[in-house]
């Protein structure tokens, strides 16, 4: 198999405090950002929920859930709408604040290298270098589970 068909489309995300990297096709579509319902007692890093199709979107503090920064909707904040994998049928999508606009980026297997050595904070599957990048790919399946616990909590 040749590099180029090894190659997958990625999205890098930037957050405060940090750049996530995530597969294109994880992300459903990138929103103006709104500020969003509240839902109750929760955790800190759940912001509310926003609307987005007929649903109605938790929407998450990714830096404030990894502890990497104290985040808000500033201007020119977007959220970036990401397709849940874990089934449930109540949470089929949820949302990361972002600062700015994703940019999409080619990432091959011989331009992406893990980092080692650092702890990961919550929420993070793994540090690593694309070509000068540094970025966390977010441990999607355990963000969900969060997302979820705290949607719970706060009903």
């Amino acid at each position: 198999m040749s590099d180029v068909e090894s190659d997958i489309r990625g999205v890098m995300i930037s957050v405060s405090g940090a750049r996530l990297l995530l597969p294109n096709a994880s992300v459903a579509e990138v929103i103006t950002f709104a500020e969003p319902e509240p839902v109750g007692e929760s955790s800190p890093w759940l912001l509310g929920r926003v609307r987005w199709r007929g649903w109605r979107l938790p929407v998450l503090s990714f830096s404030k859930l990894a502890g990497l920064a104290e985040e808000s909707g500033e201007l020119g904040a977007k959220v970036v709408v990401i397709k849940a994998l874990g089934g449930n049928p109540r949470l089929p999508f949820f949302a990361l604040l972002t600062q700015g606009f994703p940019r999409l980026v080619t990432v091959s297997r011989g331009r992406l290298v893990a980092e080692s050595g650092e702890e990961t904070p919550l929420g993070v599957l793994q540090r690593v270098m694309l070509n000068e990048d540094s970025a966390l790919i977010p441990d999607l399946d355990t963000i969900e589970m969060l997302v979820a616990k705290a949607l719970q909590r706060a009903a």
